[in-house]
Formats: structure tokens, C-alpha cells, sequence
């Protein structure tokens, strides 16, 4: 007799079902949330939360054994170098779930899977909006005229051979 066997089936098989979690998971590390129905964000909340309580702290042995959970190179890189130092103080919790409302097709219950901080804006900093110089339409005409120069010269040239 098994006891205190944790953990959803989803109504599929063991392979499927570590598939679509270590799925679910590399698409939450590399996008940041996620849209999927409620079962499935509670079954792959805590597969998450322990794979950053692992990044936590960075060395070769955790990094293998999130490498052994994600399928990704990069997931695993930004999992080590972003997200685990972006939770260091935190305890646990990294992970929020906010419902949507029912799917359309068959009135599953939706909900949004994210962190519960911003991991990207450690990534990349705001940017800043550049603007391009404006070209004056003197110099569109200066280049127009050009052109049409040089066009003219070209047919002038094959006239005479």
C-alpha cells in the first residue's frame, strides 16, 4: 500500500504528464506567465517553486538537477543567473496564479501563471525611446532629383550605342 502519494494525473499517462510539466515549466521561465487552465498551474506551481529554491543558491550540483527538469539551455541559464539571485531573500511563494474565467470552447476554468516579481526587468533595464532625425523633404528631393539624374544619363548613354 502506497501512502501520501502526491500530485494530480491530469488524465494522462506518467510521460505525458512529466512532459507537460517540464513543458509548462520552460515556458513560464523563458515568457514569465503563462495562460492555462487552473489543474494545470496548480500541478506545475510547485515543480516551479522548487526549481528556483534550487537556483537559489548556484552550483554545479543544482544546476544539474534543474538541467534534469527543463529541457532548455537557455531556461536553465536564465533559471541560475536571472531568476534564482532575483528571489535570494525571499523565502518561497515565488509564483502567482490569477484566474481568468472560463475557456471559451469548453468552459474550462483559465487562469494566469506568473512570477509574482518582475524577473525581466532585472534582465534588461527600461529602455529609453531613441529618436530618429527627421529627414527634411529637402534632402528627399535633393535625392529624388539624383536619382533621376542619374537615370537620365544611363538611357542617354544606351541612346548613343
Amino acid at each position: 500500500m502506497v501512502h501520501r502519494v502526491g500530485g494530480k494525473k491530469l488524465n494522462r499517462d506518467t510521460n505525458h504528464r512529466k512532459a507537460l510539466l517540464r513543458n509548462l515549466a520552460n515556458s513560464l521561465i523563458l515568457s514569465e506567465k503563462i495562460e492555462t487552465t487552473e489543474a494545470k498551474a496548480k500541478a506545475v506551481r510547485p515543480v516551479v517553486e522548487k526549481l528556483i529554491t534550487k537556483a537559489k543558491q548556484d552550483d554545479l550540483h543544482n544546476r544539474r538537477q534543474i538541467a534534469a527538469v527543463l529541457p532548455t539551455e537557455v531556461a536553465i541559464r536564465k533559471m541560475m543567473d536571472l531568476i534564482g539571485p532575483k528571489f535570494k531573500e525571499r523565502p518561497g511563494g515565488y509564483t502567482r496564479i490569477t484566474k481568468l474565467g472560463p475557456r471559451v470552447g469548453d468552459a474550462a476554468p483559465m487562469v494566469r501563471l506568473e512570477f509574482v516579481e518582475n524577473v525581466s526587468a532585472v534582465a534588461e533595464p527600461q529602455k529609453t525611446k531613441e529618436e530618429k532625425p527627421k529627414k527634411s523633404k529637402i534632402t528627399v528631393k535633393k535625392i529624388s532629383k539624383e536619382v533621376k539624374d542619374k537615370k537620365e544619363t544611363k538611357a542617354k548613354k544606351k541612346e548613343k550605342k
